[in-house]
């Protein structure tokens, strides 16, 4: 009964036709960012979190925005995907294995369309489930205690950063980067400032989003500028637009598997909607053996990724706002959100801000219907914006980060923090050292070091406490794992093998 009450409060939040609104607009514009390849969800919703400042949202609102966002991107990734065999993003790459064969062989419209049914019943499950377990999990979170936190934050560090890199080491010194910048500013114990070098700006911290906007926004500036010189093309013919309606209905049973699959990836903190495609496309090929022709140009070889990765995204929410762990490197960039609106995640949530969570979720099974709807009538007009030209897209990107910074604070230093942190994104990209480890620790930094001393306050010192429950363990256990792992699973999770003409 009391979930029906709070979809009905849920609704009523949705419904209301600003959030409504909102919903849409992001639902659009994130198509539009998923489909420009390179972007992605992560720096979409960075791009994008200034505007929420600017337009003075409050904390319902802009969620629901950039959430819609979050999952426009993930939709909208497929287009680049199977018309130029180039990734949106990287939960897209299992896309181009079959679907841009299927559209050389005259069929890319059949594989938009199926791609984004596909992602409408992976995204719409995944919604579903979040709706289900997000309570059930919240209450379970209210038995840890410090030691279990400490053990959790250092769970999402070693998943994360592991997945994130093909380098365990350059994860981990990511990881200390961010760390580092996170101890910046003064000490809430001791009150003596630390890393500040004796700027006044710096005793109050760094600002997460000032870190976020330049380490992707800005950073991704400086990349189009060194390598975008040229506007894009569509590589494939794309002819009238039609429902494959056959297609669809053999597809079904790939289409639920697959969104079970990607759920439960999404959940793992650290694993994502990258795994969560690669294991639905992995299972359905196991199902099908040899005559299933993946790699060809099928249909549940578009089916299965689609669905897996977008049930990823859905289910990286789940730890975000139970636990206040990011599942992804989006959902990171949307604690950032939360937690800069003065919203805490976590178990109290559910219970605090009800009309948050719930106004999310009905926003949520709203915003899938109007990707659905909008994603298979629209697809030619996606198509033409992949041909934006660069000295276009960059001053738009530009002036939005700049005033987006620049009305949050009113701080030129923050503007000259966010052009250091673009060129520090800029250097680690170029030397191939994971960026979501930065952010992460800037974001749980803080949180880390206090669930530390609160161990250690209530042992007395003993270290040991940080392993005293079946909980605590399990969690150093998984932490473990997650980062020796990636190490022998690499070449399997990051490489597949790609399609060429």
């Amino acid at each position: 009964m009391d979930l029906f009450n709070n979809l009905a409060l849920g609704f009523s939040v949705a419904l209301s036709p600003y959030t409504l609104m909102l919903a849409i607009v992001g639902c659009f514009l994130g198509t539009i960012i998923g489909a420009l390849p390179g972007l992605g969800p992560s720096n979409g919703v960075a791009i994008l979190i200034p505007v929420t400042f600017t337009l003075g949202l409050d904390a319902t609102s802009a969620l629901v925005l950039m959430t819609a966002v979050y999952y426009g991107a993930m939709y909208g990734g497929r287009i680049s995907s199977i018309l130029l065999n180039i990734p949106g993003d990287e939960p897209a790459l299992m896309t181009t294995l079959d679907g841009y064969p299927m559209a050389k062989a005259g069929r890319a419209s059949d594989a938009l369309v199926l791609s984004g049914v596909a992602s409408f019943v992976g995204a719409f499950l995944a919604t579903i489930g979040l709706m289900l377990l997000a309570p059930m999990l919240a209450r379970v979170a209210y038995v840890f205690g410090p030691a279990e936190y400490f053990a959790l934050y250092l769970l999402a560090f070693c998943t994360l950063g592991g997945m994130a890199s093909n380098n365990q080491a350059k994860a981990a010194l990511a990881s200390c980067i961010g760390l580092g910048i996170a101890m910046i500013g003064v000490d809430s114990s001791s009150g003596m400032p630390r890393l500040t070098g004796g700027n006044l700006h710096l005793f109050d911290g760094i600002d997460f989003l000032v870190a976020i906007v330049g380490l992707f926004a800005i950073a991704e500036v400086f990349f189009f500028i060194e390598g975008h010189g040229k506007d894009s093309a569509v590589g494939v013919k794309l002819e009238k637009t039609t429902v494959p309606w056959k297609d669809i209905w053999n597809t079904k049973w790939t289409m639920f598997r697959a969104s079970g699959v990607g759920f439960v990836a999404g959940i793992l903190p650290g694993a994502g909607a990258s795994l969560g495609s690669f294991m639905a496309y992995m299972s359905e090929k196991s199902i099908a053996g040899e005559k299933g022709g993946f790699g060809t140009g099928v249909p549940k070889g578009i089916a299965a990724p689609e669905a897996g990765n977008n049930s990823a995204a859905g289910g990286a929410l789940v730890p975000m706002l139970t636990l206040g762990v990011p599942g992804s490197g989006t959902t990171a960039v949307l604690l950032a959100l939360l937690m800069t609106l003065n919203i805490t995640p976590g178990p109290t949530l559910f219970t605090d801000r009800p009309e948050v969570v719930w106004g999310l979720i009905a926003s949520l099974l709203i915003a899938n219907i109007v990707l659905l709807l909008m994603n298979v009538p629209m697809v030619k007009i996606f198509v033409r914006i992949l041909q934006v030209p660069p000295a276009i897209l960059l001053p738009g990107v530009t002036m939005v980060s700049f005033v987006g910074i620049y009305s949050l604070s009113g701080s030129y230093f923050d503007l000259l923090l966010m052009i250091g942190f673009g060129i520090l994104g800029y250097v680690l990209r170029k030397l191939d050292i994971p960026t979501v480890p930065v952010i992460l620790g800037i974001l749980l930094g803080g949180n880390m070091e206090d669930a530390l001393r609160r161990a250690m306050t209530l042992s007395d010192g003993n270290w040991t406490y940080l392993f005293s429950s079946n909980i605590a363990i399990g969690l150093w256990v998984a932490a473990i794992a997650g980062f020796i792992a990636p190490m022998f699973l690499r070449n399997v999770l990051r490489k597949p093998q790609r399609i060429t003409d």
